[in-house]
């Protein structure tokens, strides 16, 4: 599991998808109305893997909104499963973001954790799109660092040294908590930030959407509960 000392800290920033929202239950409900008409019947770990394979691809290319990178990421996948999509249906896909519902312990470790520390968001999405997905967390954040700001997507450093620049605490006392090792904790220890992984693999048995990668987060917990337990002492 690791310790921190978490006096040493006065921020503590947030990826926001796969860590307080369920993005893989979200992209696998998004995806229903698409599939299940056209007879499409794989399993929800195969269905993540090929879409998350479009989306890293995409994500590692030039900057385009993150709206694009959903829209263009379901035409990728649904072209290998043999259909195309419209434009209507990629335009509600990525509309439907707004929807993915968030962890069920996400918005109290949230409040709980707001009474004594900074919260921040670096998170790979557009700005209005974020907002959506706000609605559900349940808190005001101090700092928001999107994609969309950085022009670039995490495992990116731009939108980590957007975020340094952006807040008025001193990196050494800036935590940072994900769950993807690919997407945050990589890049997050290359710059030198103490990282806590929010391993929520057991809230979803057989999912594993983002890309393979190996780093040593300097705490480990299950959950933002656990994490804010150990967080408050």
């Amino acid at each position: 599991m690791g310790e921190i000392d978490f006096s040493r800290f006065g921020a503590i920033t947030f990826d926001c998808y796969g860590t307080l929202i369920d993005w893989e239950r979200g992209i696998l409900n998004a995806l229903q109305p698409v599939l299940a008409p056209r007879g499409i019947d794989l399993t929800g770990d195969e269905l993540l893997e090929r879409y998350a394979r479009h989306e890293a691809a995409l994500e590692a290319g030039a900057y385009v909104p993150y709206r694009a990178v959903l829209g263009a990421s379901l035409r990728g996948l649904c072209e290998e499963l043999g259909f195309d999509v419209g434009d209507e249906e990629a335009s509600a896909f990525a509309e439907d973001l707004g929807a993915w519902p968030a962890f069920h312990d996400t918005a109290p470790a949230l409040h709980r954790l707001q009474e004594r520390f900074k919260l921040g968001v670096i998170t790979n999405c557009d700005r209005d799109l974020f907002a959506l997905s706000n609605r559900r967390l349940g808190v005001t954040f101090d700092w928001v660092v999107t994609a969309e700001d950085a022009r670039a997507y995490k495992p990116s450093h731009a939108p980590f040294e957007l975020a340094f620049a952006t807040i008025d605490v001193p990196r050494d006392r800036i935590l940072h908590a994900a769950q993807s090792l690919f997407h945050d904790h990589v890049p997050g220890k290359q710059l030198g930030l103490t990282t806590a992984w929010v391993d929520r693999r057991h809230d979803r048995p057989g999912f594993g959407a983002t890309p393979a990668a190996s780093a040593t987060p300097d705490l480990t917990v299950s959950d933002m509960k656990t994490f804010a337990d150990v967080a408050l002492g």
